[in-house]
């Protein structure tokens, strides 16, 4: 999430959201990829009496149950990967937030799944943004994000869902933020 401040203009505030293509997303899709065929695999060359995997041995396997259950291991697996490769192309969750003094608007902007919501789309006065808010969660499920909070509606995330941002990171961009809209700064 790199500050990207549009041309010599200081007056807007551009922030770039990594959405699903990012590089643990597509190694998963590759190893969940590699286990899925080998699985299906093994349980083909047990239903047809013959090795399709050459570097693994399978005589002693019966289809019922194990070839039967490695093979649906596999289909299960393969549906999985098609799943995590089709948000990858698609980058589900990818987009910006946008702060613009000179048209006195914020702007959310996601990508999401095909369909008739495809994309969100948030525009909000920056006169109706109350304050800037930061939760920091530690434990076995940390949470580290940024919300806005707007007059009339619930606290709106604007960081990116995966890996939790940096402290020092998150506390920076909170305070400039902070800064850049004149509000104040809640949770720090």
């Amino acid at each position: 999430m790199a500050t990207e401040i549009s041309g010599n203009d200081t007056n807007i505030l551009h922030y770039k959201i990594v959405g699903s293509r990012r590089f643990s997303n597509i190694f998963f899709g590759v190893i969940v990829a590699i286990g899925a065929i080998g699985f299906l695999l093994a349980g083909l060359s047990s239903y047809l009496h013959t090795p399709l995997l050459p570097m693994i041995p399978t005589p002693d396997l019966q289809f019922v149950p194990q070839g039967l259950a490695l093979t649906g291991y596999g289909a299960a697996g393969i549906l999985l990967d098609i799943y995590l490769w089709a948000i990858v192309v698609l980058d589900v969750g990818s987009g910006f937030n946008e702060f613009n003094q000179n048209s006195q608007k914020a702007r959310i902007f996601r990508l999401g799944y095909p369909g008739k919501n495809r994309k969100i789309d948030f525009e909000y006065d920056l006169k109706d943004i109350q304050a800037i808010r930061v939760e920091i969660r530690n434990g076995l499920n940390p949470k580290r994000a940024l919300y806005i909070r707007v007059k009339g509606k619930n606290d709106i995330p604007i960081t990116q869902v995966g890996q939790p941002m940096a402290l020092s990171k998150l506390e920076d961009r909170a305070a400039e933020l902070a800064k850049f809209l004149g509000v104040p700064l809640e949770g720090l």
